[in-house]
């Protein structure tokens, strides 16, 4: 402690200004920090291999390793060690968690990957080496997260495997209404002309309000670039690992897309004993009746809109008949062609759930919030002339998933190949009474010393005093 306060003292009367000061002061703690932890692995790693050999592994050999971690590089001894059946092992990186060939701690790699979910892969680079000691390259962003990305991917995956191999369903929250709405986005691919679409489900169980403001009620997101078939697969297995819907009324939403129709929502959610409720998405109709009619607001717009409203189809098909004499343009009729086909194809679709369900809650709103939401995914990873591989996009977006349901760090520890009992009996390894006992050193006798001399130096007792010198 007082080096420290030395040092401090040293970097304080020699700087020019409070910002260079600040600026040494923040270096020299990492470099504090980085050698105390290196030298507590060290000392760590000698106590867990003393261990080890009273089990009888056997030492191969001694290796330094550096670990990046967020105040700096760690550099630390480890010990090489074979067991019983002769595999290698180096029972401290087991212990702390750290994989082959790691060189980043698992906080570096997931801070990366949260950050890159929000900025570009330099931006995240240039703020990590503003902010903290850690210094990489755009390329190792990449990496870091499509490995932070893998983790929760793989996370979804077993969920699926569990749910399929279960006997029957976990017990999980039960709920009076529950919430779904599903769409897709596409972002640009690699490929030349080729698109990548995203497939994004919204689960919630409710709104809330907070004063004026309205929020959704346990939002969660399911977001994957799989097939239509893997996406509802973990949709369903995300909702039955969560919640018992037996006796829930499930409402759903959707624009009637490819992959999104209604016997999709009832398949994903067919442990409730109700039909599920399966509406058209309000602002795909308003698009398709903008697209048709223009922005601008018509007789023919208003009357249209209002057979949409009371669900009145002779009426409807009037106005759009009539509507149809008087266009002579081929594609304002193509246009209008492709908005009577999908209202039509969707007609029993379209109304409020509120008036199809008995008992509406008291907070019953409209449902539509899929939009709003898809912006966590458009705002990261459209225009700006972004290009997306099938691997960095499923990466990119497990990693907004799991942020959103606040998984993500779970999903990673987990996929670290430790079980939680390997964790528990690699901790008892090591205990806190062993780091902190200190071996008592054989005695080598005294290296300096003095016979006090109570008489002259030419008696007797001198003379052997100075034989001694």
């Amino acid at each position: 402690m007082d080096r420290i306060i030395t040092k401090l003292y040293e970097i304080i009367k020699e700087s020019s200004d409070l910002i260079a000061t600040e600026e040494s002061i923040q270096l020299y703690m990492y470099e504090v920090f980085t050698e105390l932890v290196g030298d507590i692995f060290t000392h760590m790693n000698q106590v867990i291999k003393e261990q080890k050999q009273g089990e009888g592994w056997k030492v191969k050999r001694d290796d330094w390793k550096t670990v990046q971690f967020i105040f700096g590089p760690v550099r630390y001894r480890r010990t090489l060690m074979v067991d019983q059946e002769s595999q290698n092992h180096y029972p401290l990186d087991d212990w702390l968690g750290i994989r082959n060939y790691q060189r980043h701690s698992p906080l570096v790699e997931v801070k990366v990957a949260e950050l890159a979910s929000k900025c570009t892969y330099r931006d995240t680079a240039e703020l990590l080496k503003e902010w903290t000691a850690v210094t990489i390259s755009h390329q190792t962003v990449g990496s870091l997260l499509k490995r932070v990305g893998g983790a929760q991917a793989r996370e979804d995956e077993e969920m699926v495997v569990e749910l399929d191999e279960a006997v029957e369903l976990p017990e999980g929250k039960k709920v009076d209404y529950f919430y779904a709405e599903a769409d897709g986005i596409f972002v640009r691919g690699t490929e030349k002309r080729k698109s990548l679409e995203v497939r994004h489900a919204l689960l919630y169980e409710g709104w809330e309000k907070n004063g004026k403001r309205v929020s959704l009620k346990e939002p969660k997101a399911i977001m994957t670039t799989k097939k239509t078939a893997g996406f509802w697969a973990e949709v369903q297995a995300f909702t039955a690992s969560h919640y018992a819907l037996q006796q829930a009324q499930v409402i759903t939403n959707s624009d009637g897309g490819q992959g999104y129709t209604a016997d999709k929502f009832q398949e994903a959610f067919s442990q409730s004993n109700y039909p599920v409720v399966n509406q058209l998405d309000s602002y795909h109709i308003f698009q398709g009746l903008n697209r048709a009619f223009g922005s601008q607001t018509s007789l023919f717009k208003q009357k249209v809109n209002q057979a949409l409203k009371t669900h009145d189809l002779n009426e409807l098909t009037i106005w759009l008949d009539t509507y149809e004499s008087t266009l002579d343009e081929t594609p304002a009729v193509e246009k209008l062609t492709t908005f009577r086909t999908y209202v039509l194809r969707n007609w029993d679709r379209i109304f409020d759930w509120r008036e199809k369900v008995e008992q509406v809650p008291q907070d019953a709103r409209g449902l539509g919030a899929m939009e709003s939401n898809q912006r966590h995914i458009s705002f990261r990873m459209k225009k700006r002339g972004m290009h997306w591989s099938e691997e960095g996009c499923e990466a990119m977006v497990k990693v907004k998933q799991g942020i959103l349901n606040h998984t993500l760090r779970d999903a990673y520890l987990h996929q670290q190949n430790r079980s939680t009992r390997q964790q528990r009996k690699l901790k008892q390894t090591v205990r806190l009474s062993s780091l902190l006992h200190q071996k008592t050193r054989q005695s080598v006798g005294a290296k300096d010393g003095t016979m006090p001399l109570y008489a002259s130096h030419s008696s007797a007792m001198g003379k052997l005093i100075k034989s001694f010198r």
